[in-house]
Order: structure tokens, then sequence, then C-alpha cells
């Protein structure tokens, strides 16, 4: 009998949705406390979902911004 393996199959990449409010319309500096990490999504479309969310509910503050991260799984 043929041994089978019960693994799950994981995915390739992990998706988070980072930003908050920054100090400037440079973007370079977040005001503190107000960083927000979502996730993680384990597809692209999840994540999009909630950074439309997110954004859509601050699109009146021009300084901010959230954007969509891709984090890489290690090969096993």
């Amino acid at each position: 009998m043929p041994s089978e393996s019960n693994s799950i199959a994981v995915p390739p990449h992990r998706y988070w949705v980072v930003g908050g409010c920054y100090e400037t319309l440079s973007f370079d500096q977040l005001v503190e406390g107000t960083g927000i990490v979502c996730g993680p999504f384990l597809c692209q479309k999840d994540a999009e979902t909630a950074w439309r969310g997110l954004s859509e509910n601050s699109r009146w503050q021009a300084t901010v911004r959230f954007t969509i991260a891709c984090e890489p799984r290690e090969a096993s």
C-alpha cells in the first residue's frame, strides 16, 4: 500500500495591508499610533478587498495611505 502524505498545500505567498496616517504628503513617516496592519491574507484578491475598504473609508484624508505587501513563503 503506497504511503499518502497528509501535508497541506501552502500558498506561495501571504499578503498584508499596511498603512495609516502619515505626517506629510511625502508618506515617509507615520503619525505615531496610527499604523494599521491587516492580514495575513492567503490570496491577493482578499487583500485587495481589505485595501479597498480601508482606502474608501479614509479617502477624504489626504495623508492616509494603505498598500498591499506580499510576503513570499520560504521554500521547505
